[in-house]
Parts: C-alpha cells; sequence; structure tokens
C-alpha cells in the first residue's frame, strides 16, 4: 500500500510539473510590518480565494494567464484591492499592507494590543474551513495567563482540570481529557505521565505560543482521536524583520508569602536576502507556592453515614520552568521552502507533603464502638498516621520529592508547488519524560488512638486526635525509597497534497504515520532501623517540624501537626547496612511497569468545493489502522512471584466527514459538520496486570478487551462578525459515543486471589453515551474604550450500559452541564485593564459501585484581572492577578455538602515590563 502511493505521488508530481498555469503567491501584513493570519483574498469575478496562513501567506493555484483583481479582507482593517498580471508556468508575487479602520459609529475604535491580537484570531475563526475557536497573543507577545491551560479556559465549551492552583487537563464539550488531542503546530505532543494519554498543559508557558487553535469539527486532513475535539499550539513564526521582545517580572504567591520570578526573550528577523527566518525564544518561570489541603473518604455504616478516612495535608512545591524554541525557514524560491523547528520544555518540582491521616474509622462505627457527644460529633479510636514526604537532601533533591518533566520536539518539513500541485511534508521526532529519583517517605503511626471525629458539617469534615499531645507518641511505622522513570517517545511523519480539479474545487489527499513507545520503569525499597530505639520509636524521638497553621485555608480547626522533619529524612544513609536492612518490595511497583508500543498508520481524501458564490462543501473519507503491542507484570501475592504479561490489539477505522459553510454575506455564516472521530484507551489499562495494596485493602486490575470508543458528531454554527473587531455566534452539538470508557470502582470486593472487602477499581467500556450542547460566544467593542467578551456552554449527557447500574439515568463522567466567561475591559492608546470571569458547574469525575461512591469535580469560579498602561509604544508595564477568588479544587462524594476533597492554594500576583521592538 505505502509503495503504491509514493508511486502514485511520483506520478503526479512528474507528470504536473509541466503544465503551463500560473501561480498567485502574497503576503498580507500590517503597517508595522507585522503579518496578519487569517485574512480573507479574493479574485473579482471568480470563485477563486484563499486565507493566509501563520506567516500572513497565501496561495492561489492553477490561474489562467491574464489580469485580476485581487481583494483583501480583514476585521478591524477593512479592504485592499491590486491588479496583478498572471503569467503561464510562473509564480507571481505580491504584498498587501493593510491599513486599521475598525469603525463604532461616528468614533475610532482605539485599536490597542489587546485588539489586534482578538483581530487575528476573529480572522482566523472566520475564515477557517471548519468549526474551530482561536485565541491569539497580543502584539506585545503575551497572553495574560501563566500557562496555554490557564488561556484554554476562556473558550467557549472548555473547562480544565487544576493540579496544584494551575490548568493541567482540558475538557472540551464535556469530553474527558483522554477523548480529546493535542498537537504542537500540527504535530502531537507525548505525555509525560505514565498511565495516561493527556498531555499536561501546565507545561507549557504561554510566552512560546503564538495561537492556540481548538478544533471542535475535525477535518478529514486531521487525526481523527479528537472526539471532544483537537487543540493545535502554534509557536512563533520568524518575523519579517528584526523584532525583540521580551517580558521581565516579578510577584508573590499569598499562601507561600515567597516571590515569583519571570523572564522571557524572543529574538527573530530575516537574512539572505529575506529568505532565511530565523527565531529564538525563551522562558523561565520560578514559583515557590504551596497548598493546603483535606480529604476524606465518607462510609455508610449500620449507624449513619460517617467517615472511614480522613486527611490533613500541607503541600510546600517550588516549580521552575524553562523553555526554548528555535524555528527556521529557508525559501530557495517562490515554490520551495524548507523549514526546522524544535521546542524544549523542562519543568522541575520540588514538593514535600505533609499528611496526617485517621483511617480504620469504618469498624469503629459499625461495631457501635463510639460516644456521641454532640449532634455530628463522636469520640472514638482510630489509627493515626503522620507522613512527611520528602527526598534526598542533595543538591539536585533538596530533601523534596523532584518531579522532573521534559518534552521536546524536533521537526522538519517542507511546502513546494509543482505548478498546480501543492505538497507538504513533515517528520517529527518528540520525547516526554518523567524522572522521580530518590522519592522518601517515612510514617510514624499508631493504632487504637483516641479521636474526634465531626461531620456536623458535611462540607466541613474533621477527624483528628482528641488529645493533640498524643501526637508526640505515635510509633515509628516505615521508611522507603523509591525510583520513577517513564518516558514516552514519538516519531511521526505525513504528506499532504492539494490538487485543483477546477475553477471551484480542490482535491486533497495524504498519508500520516505515527509511532510510539511507551515505557514505565519504577522501584521501590523499604528500610527497616536496626535498633529502632536509637533510630527514634516515637516523632517525638526524632527531628521535627509542627506544620500546623492558623492560617490553614481550609479552617483553623485542621491543625495538621508534627512530622518527622524533611532534611532529617533527607539525610538519612539507606545504604549504610549497619545501620537500615533494605527490602525490595516488588508488589508496590512491579504491576506498574509496562511498555506500550503503538504505530498507527492512515490516508484520507477530501474535496473542498465551492457549490455556489456563497456555499461551500468540505467531503471525504480518513483511515486509521491501529496496532497496539504491550507487556505489563502480574504480582504473585502468595508465591512472591512475578509473570509477563502480554497482549496486542489490531484494527482499522473509516471515518467520513462532511463540512457546509454558508456566507449569507461578508460577515454572517453558518456552518454545518458532520464528523466520525476515535478515542484509543491509555495504554496502561490495557495492560492485564494486577496491583494490590494490603495495607489500604485496594485492588486495581488492568482490562486487555478494552475497545476504543468512537463517535458520531453533529454540529451547527452560525456566526456574526463585527468589522470593529467583534462576534456573536451561537451553536448547536450532538455526540453519538460508542463504547465509551470508564472506571469503576466498588467497595467490598471479594477477589479470589487478594481476599474480600476490597476497594477494587478499573476500566471498563460502558454501552453508549449521547451528548448533546449548544454554545454561544458575543465579542464586541462598546462605546469608544471599552470591550466586552461572554460565551456560555450548556451541555446534557446520557450512558447505558455500566456495569451494575444499567436502571440508572447516568450522566457520561467529565461532563458539566454549565461553562460561562465574562470579561470585560477598557483600552486607550495607553491604558489596558480587563477583568476576567471564567465558571464551570460540577460534574461526574468517576463512578463508584452505587450512587453514594460517585466522586463528582465540584462547581468552580475564577476572577483574574490585569492591566498594562503603555510607557512607550514599545515599552508597557503591567500588573495581574488570579484567582481572587481563592477558589479550591472541591471534589464531593454522591452529594454536593459531603465534601471529598478540598484543596485551597491563595491569590496570586505579578507585575513587570514587558517591550516589543521591531522594524
Amino acid at each position: 500500500m505505502k509503495r503504491s502511493f509514493l508511486m502514485i505521488c511520483a506520478f503526479l508530481v512528474a507528470t504536473l510539473t509541466g503544465m503551463a498555469q500560473g501561480v498567485l503567491k502574497g503576503k498580507v501584513v500590517d503597517n508595522q510590518n507585522l503579518s496578519l493570519p487569517g485574512a480573507s483574498v479574493l479574485l473579482k469575478g471568480t470563485a477563486k480565494g484563499a486565507v493566509t496562513d501563520q506567516n500572513g501567506e497565501f496561495i492561489l493555484l492553477n490561474l489562467e494567464e491574464g489580469s485580476y483583481n485581487v481583494l483583501v479582507s480583514y476585521i478591524g482593517y477593512g479592504s485592499k484591492e491590486k491588479t496583478v498580471q498572471i503569467q503561464n508556468s510562473k509564480t507571481t508575487e505580491v504584498e498587501f499592507e493593510m491599513e486599521e479602520a475598525a469603525i463604532e459609529g461616528t468614533g475610532i475604535v482605539i485599536f490597542g494590543d489587546r485588539l489586534k491580537g482578538q483581530a487575528k484570531a476573529l480572522n482566523q475563526q472566520k475564515n477557517n474551513a471548519n468549526i474551530t475557536n482561536v485565541v491569539s497573543s497580543d502584539q506585545i507577545g503575551r497572553f495574560p495567563d501563566a500557562n496555554v491551560g490557564d488561556a484554554l479556559k476562556r473558550i467557549p465549551g472548555i473547562t480544565m482540570q487544576n493540579d496544584q492552583g494551575e490548568a493541567r487537563n482540558i475538557v472540551i464539550r464535556g469530553m474527558a481529557p483522554q477523548l480529546n488531542s493535542v498537537t504542537l503546530n500540527g504535530e502531537r505532543i507525548p505525555s509525560a505521565e505514565g498511565d495516561n494519554r493527556n498531555v499536561q498543559m501546565d507545561l507549557i508557558p504561554s510566552d512560546m505560543i503564538q495561537t492556540i487553535e481548538v478544533n471542535k469539527a475535525v477535518l478529514p486532513s486531521m487525526d481523527a482521536d479528537a472526539i471532544g475535539g483537537s487543540v493545535n499550539l502554534v509557536t512563533r513564526q520568524a518575523p519579517n524583520g528584526l523584532r525583540i521582545s521580551g517580558t521581565a517580572a516579578s510577584g508573590v504567591n499569598m499562601l507561600s508569602n515567597k516571590p515569583i520570578w519571570t523572564g522571557a526573550l524572543v529574538i527573530g528577523n530575516r537574512f539572505l536576502n529575506d529568505k532565511l527566518g530565523v527565531i529564538l525564544s525563551g522562558s523561565y518561570n520560578n514559583h515557590n507556592f504551596g497548598s493546603d489541603n483535606i480529604e476524606a473518604v465518607w462510609y455508610n455504616s449500620d449507624n449513619g453515614v460517617v467517615l472511614e478516612e480522613f486527611d490533613i495535608r500541607e503541600y510546600r512545591v517550588q516549580r521552575v520552568r524553562r523553555s526554548a524554541t528555535l524555528a527556521l525557514d529557508y525559501e530557495f524560491s517562490a515554490n520551495h521552502k524548507l523549514y526546522v523547528s524544535g521546542m524544549y520544555n523542562h519543568r522541575d518540582d520540588w514538593e514535600n507533603r505533609f499528611r496526617m491521616r485517621v483511617s480504620q474509622l469504618d469498624d469503629s462505627f459499625d461495631d457501635g464502638d463510639f460516644t456521641q457527644v454532640s449532634s455530628g460529633v463522636y469520640q472514638t479510636a482510630g489509627r493515626v498516621e503522620f507522613e512527611t514526604k520528602g527526598g534526598l537532601d542533595s543538591k539536585r533533591n533538596k530533601a523534596a520529592r523532584l518531579e522532573d518533566q521534559r518534552v521536546y520536539n524536533l521537526t522538519l518539513g517542507g511546502d513546494h508547488l509543482f505548478n498546480k500541485l501543492k505538497m507538504d511534508w513533515s517528520m517529527t521526532y518528540a520525547k516526554a519524560s518523567e524522572e522521580r529519583p530518590h522519592e522518601r517517605y517515612t510514617s510514624y503511626r499508631s493504632s487504637g488512638q483516641n479521636v474526634t471525629v465531626d461531620v456536623s458539617n458535611p462540607e466541613k469534615p474533621l477527624a483528628i486526635l482528641t488529645d493533640i499531645s498524643d501526637n508526640m507518641g505515635i510509633g515509628f511505622n516505615g521508611l522507603s525509597e523509591q525510583y520513577g522513570y517513564t518516558y514516552d517517545e514519538d516519531l511521526n511523519a505525513k504528506v499532504d497534497f492539494k490538487l485543483p480539479y477546477s475553477d471551484k474545487g480542490i482535491l486533497q489527499f495524504g498519508a500520516r504515520y505515527r509511532g510510539k513507545n511507551k515505557d514505565r520503569n519504577n522501584n521501590y525499597f523499604e528500610y527497616e532501623p536496626l535498633d529502632e530505639e536509637a533510630f527514634g520509636a516515637t516523632i517525638g524521638d526524632v527531628t521535627n517540624i509542627n506544620v500546623s497553621d492558623r492560617n490553614f485555608l481550609a479552617g483553623s480547626q485542621y491543625a495538621a501537626g508534627t512530622f518527622v522533619d524533611p532534611n532529617f529524612l533527607g539525610n538519612l544513609d539507606f545504604k549504610n547496612s549497619s545501620l537500615f536492612e533494605e527490602s525490595d518490595i516488588l508488589e508496590e511497583y512491579v504491576p506498574g511497569n509496562f511498555n506500550a508500543k503503538e504505530s498507527i498508520t492512515g490516508g484520507y481524501v477530501m474535496a473542498d468545493h465551492q457549490l455556489s458564490s456563497k456555499l461551500a462543501v468540505i467531503g471525504g473519507l480518513r483511515l486509521e489502522l491501529t496496532s497496539i503491542d504491550y507487556v505489563g507484570n502480574i504480582f504473585d501475592i502468595d508465591n512472591e512471584t512475578v509473570s509477563r504479561a502480554e497482549g496486542s490489539q489490531n484494527y482499522t477505522n473509516v471515518m467520513p466527514g462532511l463540512h457546509f459553510k454558508y456566507d449569507a454575506n461578508s460577515n454572517t455564516i453558518l456552518r454545518f459538520a458532520w464528523t466520525n472521530t476515535i478515542a484509543r484507551p491509555n495504554y496502561y489499562d490495557l495492560v492485564p496486570y494486577a496491583a494490590f495494596s494490603p495495607e489500604d485493602e485496594e485492588l486495581e486490575r488492568g482490562n486487555p478487551n478494552l475497545k476504543p470508543s468512537t463517535s458520531m458528531n453533529f454540529d451547527l454554527m452560525a456566526e456574526r462578525y463585527y468589522d470593529n473587531v467583534g462576534l456573536f455566534s451561537g451553536g448547536l452539538f450532538y455526540k453519538d459515543i460508542d463504547d465509551f470508557v470508564y472506571t469503576i470502582t466498588s467497595q467490598g470486593y471479594t477477589d479470589p486471589q487478594f481476599g474480600s472487602d476490597l476497594q477494587y477499581s478499573r476500566p471498563d467500556n460502558g454501552g453508549t453515551a449521547s451528548v448533546f450542547g449548544f454554545e454561544t460566544s458575543f465579542q464586541r467593542q462598546l462605546l469608544k474604550n471599552f470591550g466586552v467578551y461572554l460565551n456560555y456552554t450548556y451541555t446534557q449527557s446520557s450512558t447505558t450500559g455500566i456495569e451494575g447500574r444499567e436502571g440508572e439515568d447516568l450522566e457520561l463522567p467529565g461532563t458539566a452541564n454549565h461553562m460561562f466567561n465574562a470579561s470585560l475591559s477598557y483600552e486607550n492608546k495607553k491604558w489596558v485593564v480587563r477583568v476576567s470571569l471564567n465558571y464551570a458547574s460540577d460534574y461526574l469525575d468517576e463512578l463508584g459501585g452505587e450512587g453514594f461512591e460517585d466522586r463528582y469535580y465540584d462547581q468552580q469560579t475564577f476572577l483574574d484581572v490585569n492591566a498594562s498602561y503603555a510607557i512607550t509604544p514599545k515599552w508597557r508595564v503591567f500588573a495581574e492577578g488570579n484567582n481572587l477568588t481563592n477558589q479550591p479544587l472541591r471534589y464531593y462524594q454522591g452529594i454536593q455538602s459531603r465534601t471529598m476533597q478540598a484543596e485551597y492554594y491563595n491569590a496570586r500576583f505579578n507585575f513587570g515590563l514587558k517591550f516589543d521592538l521591531f522594524n
């Protein structure tokens, strides 16, 4: 098949090179010589047109010899027309310089940096062939958000799952992160996480990105694993002349009261008579922060709903991001160009965690071994543990758990024109990795402790030592050190062709290969002091630290207590056999180690046809062949042996698609799309592993019988654009999903190998799911200086075929019913001020064996403010405030009042200087 395809390609290139039609190639810039992507280009009197790419360039093929009037239109800039002369067998080049011309009534709208960035986004969104949302950086080149995830949550239909106060995993139109894809310049980004396909959006700083494109209805030319949608991150392109921009900033995190340091620099220019373009960028961010956290497991005991387990956790974190990008392009001629681009992202997280846990409360409440002090307040006995997470006290680890995540990619590609045949190709190597060296834990734990349990307010549950002085007498439980390393390696290639088959249509076809190798290799050792009394039999006998904080954000009643000092833990010499006995604990890590190899070979064909002056249609077919081989481990707990578990899957998906675009007038567009997409299971979920924790009585298994989820999608969208840089849009969407994958957790499970009364979790395929929703967006300039940005998305879902709960009307996990964004801005020649609100309602996150055990991600509301002042047109000072509402990450169990987790981060503030120098 591959050989036949290459022969066809070679034949087309050879035969079409000699054809005699003319070509028009052009570039559209503003009056500062900055490229304008998304411009509409039309040959007047014909049905031929084009849209400029990220470099502001366009190309029109298969033109008869003669004179043409070329009309370029751009929201916020008006229109411009030029006459060009086309000659056979030649490429004619033309450049348009657009002037700002945004009009509101009789007054001119202030066209500052923010509005210019918005104009670029709206023009791309308007002229894209499919249903998209676009976020563009402003002319200064910086989003108002620290990372790409925070910028994404402003887009209609998108909510983010947070980790340590930053947006990490993307949910599109209620579709969980594993149902969406993320690409960098159209190429897939590997995942640094060990057990899923999710791309960590908080790993990539927004300074490195020029444009974010969210494709909500994918074309046949795009990778099909995007049931919710596909996010494409476009890095900076080489400018048309020398451009130097940068950011220098500092700030403070209100929880840690420690400084934040940020710096970024971008340098780009063109050389060798503008044939060679070069752009280099770098970014640095150093943030000391943390979180105050409580977690609860609720239990329906014989004596009512109470706590089974409860944690108070305090996190202290330092996060350092370093990023760099380099892009080069060389134009050999008007018809041939090569480019090389690369990005490197490196994030270090140093974390200390102090966790106080009260457990084994279920036995006390079932047996009636408790005393009720008042309504919802009890005295009983429980197991109490004080655990310190840290690491080796070295220059690299700093006595903290180090999580070293890196993602890098390198792409080589080319754009070629053989008369009427256009060919684009690229090859990409990418790798993501996560390393956790010398990660250490120590815990002191004692059973039968007198504890107080307070569930009088289930939103603020509490279980804690009745006498806090008992903390110092808690006995030694364990010491451990582990190493974790996961990598995800991609090798991708693609080739795309465009061939006009008439004055009104273009045939597009291409081939795609994606090869992946994902591997996780962990270990885990426990260390027993040979002389426990000498080491420290109780917390009071070792170097310790009291982390209780009267300003604990969840409430002053949550006093975590006294723990082993991380520096003491970090300086223990575990390799000294006269002090410690080392044990290799296979069951802790062997079931989690795996290797997966995946190859996806695909191809597509589609036609883009202009049915009339107003109506265009794209129809096509995509074929993808998937092959996965995986190797895991099964640990036999009785014989303490490890056996190898292997498996494979092979399947083919044929996915047709149809897109209609109707231009009612120059600024009003109606769109309809019918698409078919896929979501492949997480690699680790396919491995037939069994991970059992005797201590926690928890069992997890893989499922080698998981099938990929498939979806048929329907989208209808109406868009009205305004010349003064505005938009009003509204649309409907529907998804019919088969074999969706969900995780189910059951309590009281009996396993023939691991015993009874277990908490059992495993992935499984459901039956069908349907998702219906609508979204609307409004952006306008009000009066002369004010702007408003609003969007709202409603989503409703239902499912069938969930094991053990077939009679219940359950929603699809990850589906938030309501998502809302609002932003009010003020801008004049000097000032830009913006207040932004982001809201997402609660949604089902993970299914339990019954409704009481279901886990929900609670509603969240974020309020952010940013402002800047232009000292000169090219130098600007700014200030930002994020999470002013101190929005916690909150989960609840079963009902909204029953807190399962509440993690608080507090607000953060930044201020600094930005500059943009160009000619």
